[in-house]
């Protein structure tokens, strides 16, 4: 990725591109046969990286890594290096499978409990056509089955893979076997999309996504899971904002 669109804040490397410049990028490098290793970050991601260097290195080290959190967005405007927009993983994921669909890719799906990437599979299936999965698999595995499960990912023929796992383990699961997977054109993150495909979990509705109060909605369906992640993580980032931007 050309480093002129690229920003930096808290530690954390941007690049400056709408929606459409994304999609468009990773449509060209699977037609020159190149690999796009993609990553979004939000506050909670940005909060994370500045005590954890493997995450913050497997993160700056993608290719192409978008602001999915509005409030990313708000803290680069303060911070004086504006982003274009807020690119959300699982919008992109969408208009991604959409392409993938037309331009008779393939992908696979690797992540979340079984019955919900098999609904996921399902659902693609029908909607467009069981020829656009090159295969799937769930998200719970040891440590010693990561290579093998790379490796089979490799071998499926895939052109893009979606995965659906928490964070820091997508991200430095991506990292680290970069090498296996350099024959998949698009290799990227998408930590509970494969939930809300599924219907286990609501998206929020528009008003809030674009209003910057998504994380809200998430955390009033899973208070007792999601309050420190959001509550306190979203307090330390406007913290470290605040503090980058009056040091």
């Amino acid at each position: 990725m050309s480093t002129e669109k690229r920003i930096k804040i808290l530690n954390t490397t941007i690049d400056n591109l709408s929606m459409q410049e994304t999609l468009a990028l990773v449509q060209e490098k699977i037609q020159t046969g190149e690999q796009l290793h993609h990553v979004v970050v939000n506050a909670g991601k940005v909060v994370a990286m500045q005590k954890d260097r493997e995450l913050r290195h497997s993160v700056n080290e993608c290719s192409i890594i978008n602001a999915d959190g509005q409030s990313v967005v708000w803290a680069s405007r303060f911070l004086g290096k504006p982003l274009k927009e807020r690119v959300a993983g699982i919008d992109l994921m969408a208009s991604l499978v959409e392409m993938a669909y037309k331009n008779h890719n393939k992908i696979f799906l690797f992540g979340a409990k079984e019955e919900v990437v098999k609904n996921v599979v399902e659902k693609y299936s029908e909607i467009y056509s069981p020829d656009i999965i090159a295969g799937y698999r769930n998200g719970y595995f040891s440590p010693s089955e990561e290579q093998e499960i790379a490796q089979q990912i490799a071998d499926s023929g895939t052109q893009m893979l979606f995965v659906a796992i928490s964070s820091p383990i997508k991200e430095n699961f991506l990292y680290k076997y970069r090498d296996i997977l350099k024959n998949v054109n698009l290799i990227m993150g998408v930590g509970g999309s494969f939930d809300v495909v599924a219907g286990k979990t609501k998206r929020a509705p528009h008003w809030m996504q674009t209003s910057g109060l998504e994380w809200f909605y998430r955390f009033a369906q899973e208070p007792r899971r999601m309050w420190k992640r959001y509550l306190v993580g979203n307090s330390k980032f406007i913290y470290l904002v605040l503090k980058e931007r009056f040091s």
